[in-house]
């Protein structure tokens, strides 16, 4: 990842430590929870994918922070509720202890909602945001759409529902579509968004480059529960295979799957060329997706 891509991050951490209710505030042990959650390191792609598509259309960073704070609001949520025993039953995510091995099963369900919660707070209140009522609607559905039945909520019912059944590419695909990918699109849709970019092509194409990170990301991350240490990877590995989960090197092959990595990664790339120089941040982040190492 480049300087100014790790900057970045850092930024992202900065936002998300502003909007955060601090840890004396009652209810303590939620607030700890949260903050738990939330700023425990992690790669904070989406994030970085609203930074960096924002930029693309003139946006500064100073404008995109508190939509980079909500995307990332929303996906720690997620991680929260999907390590739960009731969910995939994880008890290390980031390199350290998950939520609800801290702080209690009950808490940390708490805390996926009031962080749920927190990020259409920070969305709707965002001052700084340059645009029009119809404009941060469609960023608030836009989010909504995301975590939802058609979104998170709907990947992880479908992954619920295949464990220890054969999938097909095509169920495998709709199930991270929806699992992992809604939020990385969202994620560069709102950048867009943010900036004031409301051209119907430039959005589609965004929206192809979205899909296909999110697929390449899902595909890189079932090679690396394969392929690395839990050392590596700040969690679990081998933890699909032991579930007996569906996977893409399950389904497909290792070779099979490195394959369609490199063509959702090579199609990613195509859809922003337009763009020219102004993308260079987001095809950076289409290579660190597809070559990461945790």
């Amino acid at each position: 990842m480049t300087p100014e891509l790790l900057a970045l991050s850092v930024r992202a951490d900065a936002a998300l430590a502003r909007v955060l209710p601090d840890e004396h505030q009652p209810p303590v042990e939620l607030h700890r929870a949260m903050r738990y959650a939330v700023l425990g390191g992690g790669k904070r792609l989406r994030p970085l994918l609203v930074y960096a598509t924002g930029s693309a259309f003139g946006a500064t960073p100073e404008k995109l922070d508190a939509v980079a704070a909500a995307v990332e609001i929303i996906h720690a949520y997620s991680l929260v509720h999907d390590d739960l025993p009731a969910m995939d039953d994880d008890s290390l995510r980031r390199g350290r202890p998950t939520c609800h091995i801290v702080f209690g099963e009950a808490m940390a369900i708490l805390a996926g909602d009031a962080l749920q919660a927190l990020a259409f707070e920070v969305l709707a209140n965002d001052a700084t945001l340059d645009v029009d009522a119809a404009t941060r609607l469609d960023m608030l559905r836009t989010l909504a759409t995301a975590c939802g039945s058609q979104g998170m909520a709907g990947g992880q019912a479908f992954d619920l529902a295949a464990v220890g059944h054969k999938l097909d590419a095509a169920e495998l695909e709709r199930m991270h579509v929806h699992k992992t990918g809604a939020l990385i699109r969202a994620s560069v849709r709102l950048g867009a968004l943010a900036a004031g970019c409301t051209d119907t092509a430039t959005l589609a194409a965004l929206e192809t480059y979205g899909h296909s990170i999110g697929l390449a990301f899902q595909i890189r991350d079932d090679l690396l529960d394969i392929e690395a240490e839990t050392s590596q990877l700040g969690k679990t590995a081998g933890k699909d295979a032991a579930a007996n989960k569906p996977t893409y090197p399950a389904i497909l092959g290792v070779d099979a799957s490195r394959a369609e990595l490199a063509a959702l990664t090579t199609a990613a790339l195509n859809a922003v060329e337009p763009l020219g120089a102004a993308a260079a941040p987001l095809r950076e982040l289409a290579h660190f997706v597809a070559e990461r190492a945790n």
